[in-house]
């Protein structure tokens, strides 16, 4: 996990912009300074990454990194609420960019359309304070969740279809915490695994993944900061779109885990 710099006050227009956070005893102005300081890496740019990454801007975190190798296709439209018609057929980091300096310029931005593999995912996460996944298959899930525990940094992880979501805090790198190869084993998909052209998806379904994936990641960068900073390691939350409803589980360490076991 990269150290924060000093702490420096916000300047007036951030402290108007942010009002509504810092009124809150639990985010105050000492949360809001600490999230203006923390680095999110945001692998898949989709039905997660792209709501997520609307509330993750909102709250006032001052740098991400974005990582997709996808282009924009107008099925998108209906669930990736970043991206407009005038996306269609362009990269999706270099849109999300785009989506990012007209929202907020202040913010910094580094983007990588390279496909995340084993060979090159601990170089783009490297130094991140927290990495939130998007991703679609179980191979690119498995190569961010080891490079998260070689890095030492903390795993969102999330995932979206038809009328299901779920989210979850991993902390590998931290005696007695969970991976997301403890929750999975050590399961192999294929390249492709996105379903939702054949089993379909709401459109807000992904919206409520996402965006209570950015609650998620803002309680994980709060942590030891403010009293809404509880990461929840190894909690994984199921939302149900049909009832609707949510329910958590615990997901315990493998001690034979190949990614974070001893």
């Amino acid at each position: 996990m990269s150290s924060a710099p000093p702490s420096t006050p916000l300047s007036p227009a951030r402290l108007d912009r942010f009002a509504r956070h810092i009124v809150l005893p639990e985010i105050g102005g000492a949360g809001q300074v600490a999230l203006a300081t923390k680095h999110i890496a945001v692998i898949g740019l989709g039905g997660i990454g792209s709501p997520a990454l609307q509330y993750l801007a909102a709250s006032g975190i001052g740098r991400f990194t974005l990582v997709d190798d996808d282009v924009v296709d107008a099925s998108n439209l209906q669930r990736q609420t970043i991206f407009t018609a005038r996306d269609v057929g362009h990269g999706k980091a270099t849109s999300a960019r785009r989506w990012l300096a007209n929202f907020d310029d202040a913010l910094d931005v580094a983007i990588s359309d390279a496909r995340i593999t084993t060979e090159n995912a601990g170089e783009l996460i490297a130094g991140v304070d927290l990495v939130l996944d998007g991703t679609d298959n179980f191979a690119t899930r498995l190569a961010v969740s080891d490079a998260c525990v070689a890095e030492r940094a903390p795993l969102l992880s999330a995932a979206v279809g038809r009328f299901q979501g779920q989210v979850g805090a991993f902390a590998g790198h931290l005696v007695g915490q969970a991976c997301y190869r403890c929750f999975v084993g050590d399961a192999f998909d294929a390249e492709d695994c996105d379903t939702c052209a054949e089993d379909g998806m709401l459109g807000a379904m992904a919206g409520w993944t996402g965006s209570f994936a950015a609650m998620q990641a803002v309680r994980v960068l709060l942590a030891g900061v403010s009293m809404f900073g509880d990461p929840m390691w190894g909690k994984l939350h199921l939302l149900d779109g049909m009832k609707p409803g949510m329910r958590t589980l615990t997901i315990s360490k493998d001690p034979e885990c190949r990614g974070c076991g001893a």
